[in-house]
């Protein structure tokens, strides 16, 4: 029996809506209130479905991901993330408040977490407590995901073999 496919942990603030610059490219024309999503990028769609792996949203966009976002960039409705209360013993600790449910959600799968906010404790503590292959890849919210991105998530992905 074939191995598991790897789990792609996608934030949307920062990833795929870039901000904090001072200029943006407007991608594609937006109607409703959320000021920033003429920041998305349509090419975005096609590499990130292209990628070996499993998409789900670990955003706080939540189901809105699907609504909003994904017919943006081409993506059929994905698999969400729900978050738990946030611990502060996590926050004291420097743990972001989304890793332990990630690895939780993983279940022991391979899983790629992209983000614009993960440091060094939350690499520390996946791998204590995760049993797979992760990468923890922070994404500059200036500048969201860019082609040096998607190649070191594919090299992880080929090296990883997942």
């Amino acid at each position: 029996m074939p191995a598991p496919r790897a789990l792609r942990f996608l934030d949307v603030d920062g990833p795929l809506i870039p901000f904090g610059a001072t200029h943006h490219p407007t991608f594609a024309p937006t109607t409703g209130p959320h000021p920033l999503l003429p920041r998305l990028n349509p090419a975005h769609g096609p590499r990130l479905a292209a990628l070996p792996c499993d998409l789900v949203w670990a955003t706080t966009w939540t189901d809105d991901a699907n609504e909003v976002v994904a017919p943006r960039l081409g993506l059929p409705p994905l698999p969400v993330v729900a978050w738990p209360e946030p611990s502060a013993l996590d926050a004291w600790n420097g743990l972001h408040w989304k890793t332990r449910a990630l690895v939780e959600w993983a279940g022991g799968r391979p899983f790629a977490w992209v983000d614009d906010e993960i440091a060094d404790t939350d690499r520390a503590w996946v791998a204590a407590h995760h049993p797979g292959p992760a990468l923890l890849h922070r994404v500059d919210p200036r500048q969201g995901l860019r082609d040096a991105d998607y190649a070191t998530l594919g090299e992880w992905l080929r090296d990883s073999g997942c």
